[in-house]
């Protein structure tokens, strides 16, 4: 097997690449980076998409320039034209002072749009005007502004069925297909896994290595998650490796990745139609592990309306209904806690003092006295409530709205420290009426 090829991208993390096809891939994203034209990235969720992005941007005559990336599926629906092309003081209330949109930020730069496919028709109007250089105005605005950007998109639809069934605009899909790249998903090349692997193990523990067995077990997986999959395997598997331990062996591995089926047989569905469709999310977010994404597709709804049926399940008066069924592992991901937390933000050296209002297993919700840009790097420390927990781990910003609300998603933390933010999260879904599931014998 060839040496594995680790490349260097803006953020400072690494891509690996070994397997064939990936180097064409990356052969072909250097010759597309000499371009100007939009790029739309196609590949499954976890495959490398954003990593691909940034190739592109590192590689282009726009490297020094702004690289800019927001995900379309992540922000709130009454924000998403706010947030892409800004607003002006008094656009709405709450709206104190002009706000540059991401575009604006990113100008003589790249823009890059992941999960594209999740905009709405009148966002997707005034983008495709914005792509084919047309000056905007800001919501509420009078002036025109006017841009030059690089687009790059990523979905892990089908767009081409999504343009058929008039989900998505026909002509700017085509303004995005100027060049298109297909992300081959992790299960498609084997070397990867084994050179991933041993690249995130070095990580956590230098010096470890995988037995012969652990990686056929690796190689052999379907890979649902992809690359993230794959990251938290190796990152579970190097915790729970015994001190002065200098292997991974394929027992260290979940029973999942070995072929050992968990999980009880699928619910039934029994009571009216609303239960019946509480129980359906509910089996639909446990057999694709919790993705909210894939379990939107497996129904056939948008993930913008699961989202607001499990935030009208949350907000229900009283104790959530046993139809709802145990909280598993998997079912975390979208669990929410509503605090009023004191929170330490690092950016860049400053300091912030800022207010949690909400927190889950994949980052926070926070008031924020200060303006917080795209892209910047942040750490965020505070206790867990009723805990002697301080949770320490370095933050992106998600989103951002009116008043001074910004949402953060968690980009690097231990994985001991998220077990013991899962593990206070599953308690105090309890206090709110879900029962933990039992263990499967």
């Amino acid at each position: 097997m060839k040496p594995a090829d680790e490349l260097q991208l803006v953020d400072g993390t690494k891509a690996v690449v070994c397997s064939e096809v990936m180097r064409k891939l990356m052969a072909m994203v250097t010759r597309v980076a000499r371009h100007d034209a939009a790029v739309l990235i196609v590949g499954e969720t976890g495959s490398g998409k954003e990593l691909v992005a940034q190739a592109i941007h590192q590689n282009s005559l726009r490297c020094g320039k702004p690289f800019v990336d927001v995900n379309c599926a992540a922000l709130p629906e009454h924000l998403v034209e706010s947030e892409l092309f800004g607003y002006e003081k008094g656009a709405f209330s709450g709206a104190d002072a002009m706000k540059p949109g991401l575009f604006e930020l990113a100008d003589n730069g790249t823009l890059f749009l992941d999960e594209i496919g999740e905009l709405d028709g009148k966002v997707q109007a005034k983008l495709l005007r914005v792509l084919d250089g047309v000056p905007y105005y800001r919501l509420g605005g009078h002036r025109k502004v006017a841009i030059q950007v690089r687009v790059i998109a990523a979905t892990n639809r089908d767009l081409e069925e999504e343009v058929q069934a008039g989900k998505f605009r026909r002509d700017l899909y085509h303004r995005l297909t100027q060049f298109q790249l297909q992300v081959p998903p992790l299960r498609e090349r084997p070397e990867d896994i084994v050179a991933m692997a041993d690249f995130f193990l070095q990580q956590q523990l230098p010096g470890t290595h995988f037995t012969s067995e652990a990686l056929e077990v690796l190689q052999r997986y379907s890979w649902p998650g992809n690359v993230r999959e794959l990251k938290n395997v190796v990152f579970r598997a190097a915790m729970q490796v015994k001190t002065g331990m200098k292997e991974i062996r394929a027992s260290d591995l979940p029973a999942v990745i070995c072929g050992i089926v968990e999980g009880a047989a699928a619910l039934k569905f029994t009571g009216n139609l609303d239960e019946m469709e509480r129980q359906m999310i509910v089996q639909a977010l446990s057999q694709n592990g919790g993705s909210q994404v894939k379990a939107a597709q497996k129904l056939g709804i948008s993930t913008r309306t699961l989202r607001r049926k499990l935030e009208k399940y949350r907000k229900e008066n009283g104790p959530l209904e046993p139809s709802l069924g145990a909280l598993r592992k998997e079912q975390q991901r979208y669990f929410r806690v509503t605090v009023q937390l004191p929170l330490s933000l690092n950016l860049d050296g400053k300091q912030i003092d800022a207010t949690i209002v909400n927190i889950s297993s994949g980052g926070l919700a926070v008031e924020c006295p200060e303006s917080l840009n795209h892209g910047s790097s942040l750490e965020v420390s505070f206790k867990l409530p009723d805990t002697d927990i301080t949770l320490e781990a370095k933050a992106k910003l998600a989103w951002t709205s009116p008043g001074g609300l910004a949402g953060l998603s968690f980009a690097e933390i231990h994985p001991a420290v998220e077990r013991q933010l899962q593990q206070w999260l599953v308690e105090r879904a309890r206090t709110e009426g879900w029962t933990e599931a039992e263990p499967v014998h």
